[in-house]
């Protein structure tokens, strides 16, 4: 296997497994924590599996991050050559740290929220009336995150797939040409 291959695949792997990882917590573990039937295990459940899961999630980043250097030297002349693969390279750049950026960010929110889980919780991302100001705004912001963290990993696999097809020989044949 060529070292630009298994490059592309652990690029590609890392993006699916933040994809299906922010996924299932958001779905699975929110979804199944809230029907524990003491409130403040709830959120101290949900924070459990999301602390399992947060070194699994940075070691993927890194090796998304690591892998992106061998890709980008790689393909370099196709960057000037070849028509939109560096307008797409930028824009997959963009989502990816964007993605990032609001998943670290969660992180910081659930720390906030796994500090305060003895308040109690409707769910892990659904605050009880009378839950502090901090608790309350910090499940919220995650309530938002949860959704909108899986819809940037997807489009960082998507726009992997879309680098993927513009280097099939006749779309780079197309983009050679056309640039």
């Amino acid at each position: 296997m060529s070292g630009n291959l298994v490059a592309r695949s652990i690029h590609d792997l890392t993006a699916a497994a933040w994809f299906g990882g922010s996924l299932m917590g958001a779905v699975g573990l929110n979804g199944a924590t809230a029907q524990a039937q003491d409130p403040a295990e709830r959120t101290r459940l949900s924070s459990l599996g999301w602390k399992r899961w947060a070194p699994v999630q940075t070691g993927a980043f890194a090796a998304h991050l690591t892998t992106w250097g061998p890709i980008l030297w790689k393909n370099k002349g196709r960057y000037s050559q070849q028509d939109g693969v560096m307008r797409w390279t930028w824009i997959k750049a963009g989502v990816t740290v964007a993605g990032a950026a609001v998943t670290l960010y969660a992180g910081v929110l659930g720390k906030k929220v796994d500090e305060l889980s003895e308040e109690g919780a409707k769910g892990a991302t659904e605050p009880r009336t009378a839950a502090s100001p901090e608790l309350a705004q910090a499940q919220k912001q995650l309530r938002q995150l949860q959704w909108t963290i899986p819809v940037l990993a997807g489009t960082v696999v998507v726009l992997g797939a879309k680098h993927g097809e513009m280097q099939r020989p006749k779309n780079v044949k197309a983009g050679v040409l056309k640039s």
